[in-house]
């Protein structure tokens, strides 16, 4: 949530585990978490699954899922499912499942991350604000060394 990046994301036909294992696993992958890392969520079985919870405990992050009926709870990843709707899915029609794939990793991974400006990143991409809080921490270390 700090950069608003997207860092792991999957497209399946159903909406089980597999989905929610999938895209953590390319989160991993790609941030390889430190010891603190909290994987929040809301109560969706998906989110409650044995192979979820195997998975993040392999990972080393710990698992926090909100409370029932709470609106507000997940509000951040239903902001980007919103805006990967109304800017990509809402705007056109997939002849194929194979095609909205690829339109959602062309949009994500090829626009939304190195290019989508956000107003609470100062206007910045998340790419291009994660590339500003790297260089800002690398300069305050050599500063404190």
């Amino acid at each position: 949530m700090f950069t608003k990046r997207i860092v792991g994301w999957s497209t399946r036909d159903d909406i089980t585990a597999d989905i929610v294992v999938d895209a953590l696993g390319m989160a991993a992958t790609i941030q390889r978490p430190g010891p603190d890392l909290v994987h929040h969520s809301d109560r969706g079985a998906q989110y409650r699954s044995l192979a979820l919870g195997k998975t993040l405990r392999e990972t080393g992050i710990t698992q926090s899922m909100g409370s029932r009926g709470d609106a507000y709870d997940n509000a951040e990843a239903e902001s980007v499912m919103s805006t990967i709707k109304n800017e990509l899915v809402n705007r056109r029609r997939f002849k194929t499942r194979d095609k909205a794939r690829l339109a959602v990793f062309s949009f994500i991974e090829g626009f939304y991350n190195p290019h989508r400006r956000h107003s609470l990143l100062g206007y910045r991409s998340p790419t291009e604000y994660e590339k500003m809080w790297a260089e800002d921490a690398e300069l305050a270390a050599s500063i404190r060394s």
